[in-house]
């Protein structure tokens, strides 16, 4: 037999009205709910709203949804339902215009991994470092000078480039030609680009190894460092190589912290396990 418990402040809500003859009451939406649909005149997709946020819950009329299909024979059918982009815009934006208000010397990243032909890279810039106001954003070279450059014009914004990434897909083509592998060319070209002194790098630390040829390359840049924590990365190795006089690393890590708990105590455990980070890098700091 499953036991469930719920949660103390249901229990009490519960307890109450059942003593309270007549009174009901209603959950309200924090947060809407859109439908990703594809409109076939236009060739593009686009959110439509099918719960909104503030409405009571459950809903006082079902939603229906209708499918259409042109194609014989089809058995499967995909739906994404989440928040709409333009709420989660409104999100993102009230977050970061936080921070820059509250907190001005946080370093805020835009983890976009954008790069595109000029004109389109030039509306992602002015999406991230003037809508959002981003203090940076990631950004991927394969496409070369042009759709890097416009990230680079904002001279007080800074540009990190995919050079040798965390991921095992890494080895597919980064580290490929033995006499320069692509990361090399990255870092070696890019250095060459208007404004290259805003330019930082993505280097993961599960290549901890790679560290001190690319310091050899770039060794006054600042290193985006991901995969400390879940993806096994080990801090010890990548500061060993990749600390230079102004330490230049921004040392990441996101599940390890983000997923540190499943429970009601969620915070205080990512809370601990970020603090043991940092305190980890003091350590090695202290040492250097």
């Amino acid at each position: 037999i499953e036991i469930k418990s719920p949660a103390p402040i249901e229990s009490i809500a519960l307890g109450a009205l059942a003593m309270t003859p007549g009174v009901k009451i209603r959950d309200i939406l924090n947060k809407g709910l859109s439908i990703r649909l594809f409109n076939r005149r236009e060739q593009k997709h686009f959110w439509h709203p099918i719960f909104c946020k503030g409405q009571t819950w459950p809903t006082e009329t079902p939603f229906k949804l209708i499918l259409q299909a042109s194609k014989n024979n089809q058995k499967i059918f995909e739906i994404i339902i989440g928040e709409s982009q333009k709420e989660m815009f409104k999100i993102l934006k009230q977050t970061i215009n936080y921070l820059n208000e509250n907190h001005p010397n946080i370093f805020t990243i835009a983890d976009a991994k954008r790069g595109d032909i000029g004109n389109t890279s030039r509306r992602y810039a002015k999406a991230f470092f003037e809508d959002l106001g981003f203090d940076s954003i990631t950004v991927a070279p394969y496409m070369g000078k042009d759709s890097v450059e416009p990230f680079l014009e904002f001279e007080d914004k800074h540009t990190i480039l995919l050079a040798l990434t965390s991921n095992p897909g890494a080895f597919d083509f980064q580290t490929l030609n033995p006499s320069k592998p692509l990361y090399q060319s990255v870092l070696e070209t890019s250095k060459a680009w208007h404004n290259s002194k805003n330019l930082m790098y993505v280097v993961g630390a599960t290549k901890a190894g790679y560290f001190k040829i690319i310091r050899d390359i770039v060794p006054n840049s600042f290193l985006l460092v991901p995969g400390i924590g879940a993806q096994g990365g080990n801090l010890e190795e990548v500061c060993k190589h990749g600390l230079n006089s102004d330490v230049g690393l921004l040392v990441n890590s996101s599940r390890a912290i983000i997923y540190a708990s499943n429970g009601l105590d969620f915070a205080e455990h990512a809370a601990k396990k970020a603090e043991d980070i940092q305190l980890q890098m003091k350590l090695i700091l202290s040492r250097n």
